[in-house]
């Protein structure tokens, strides 16, 4: 995420290291209680560089952080997620969530620091929950239409509405990897087994 954020943005050494070191820093302690102090020592900067380039810790979070996600970050991995996984083609439905959920397991594996803090901040920004929801209308939504209809048409998925099945699928599949990443991640799992079983799941139910 930092790496497409930073060709968007083009960022000086020194702003590329205070928001490295602000996302380690949010994900290990939240917002709150992180010092732009510690963001300085961490980053290897003094403190008065922040402020330079920053006037508030807030503001670093929204006016770096945030914007960087929804205006370029978040696209762009819309857009690459579409293209891994929805235009390909799959035998059946099963294997089409298979590959759904290893490539969203792969992305969080790479990137459970940042997820953390968006999770985290989510609730108290306004903005970045109506900016993610267009994004997901406009480069998921579609796509996830056009495959639920093709496998009803195949008699492999249930007739219900669409908005339904798509929530099941998010649930269960955000669940897995908010547990896995952020909940209990140091627990001892069997990635490959968890995945086909989160799957199972998803097609079975747990009757």
């Amino acid at each position: 995420m930092l790496e497409v954020a930073e060709q968007d943005k083009k960022m000086s050494e020194k702003q590329k290291k205070i928001v490295a070191a602000a996302i380690e820093l949010f994900a290990e302690r939240g917002f709150a209680a992180t010092s732009t102090s510690e963001i300085a020592k961490r980053a290897g900067v003094a403190e008065g560089t922040i402020f330079r380039h920053y006037k508030t810790k807030k503001d670093l979070l929204t006016s770096i952080t945030v914007p960087i996600m929804i205006d370029s970050v978040a696209p762009f991995l819309a857009q690459a997620f579409v293209a891994e996984v929805f235009e390909q083609e799959y035998p059946d439905f099963r294997t089409f969530l298979i590959a759904l959920v290893r490539n969203r397991f792969e992305f969080a594996r790479e990137n459970s620091q940042v997820i953390k803090i968006y999770l985290q901040e989510l609730l108290y920004h306004e903005e970045m929950r109506e900016q993610f929801s267009k994004v997901f209308m406009v480069h998921v939504k579609g796509q996830f239409d056009r495959i639920i209809g093709f496998y009803k048409e195949r008699g492999e998925i249930n007739e219900m509405p669409n908005s339904t099945i798509m929530r099941a699928l998010i649930t269960n599949i955000v669940g897995f990897l908010v547990t896995r990443f952020m909940i209990m991640p140091n627990a001892e799992w069997d990635d490959e087994a968890e995945i086909e079983r989160t799957v199972s799941c998803i097609l079975n139910g747990i009757s």
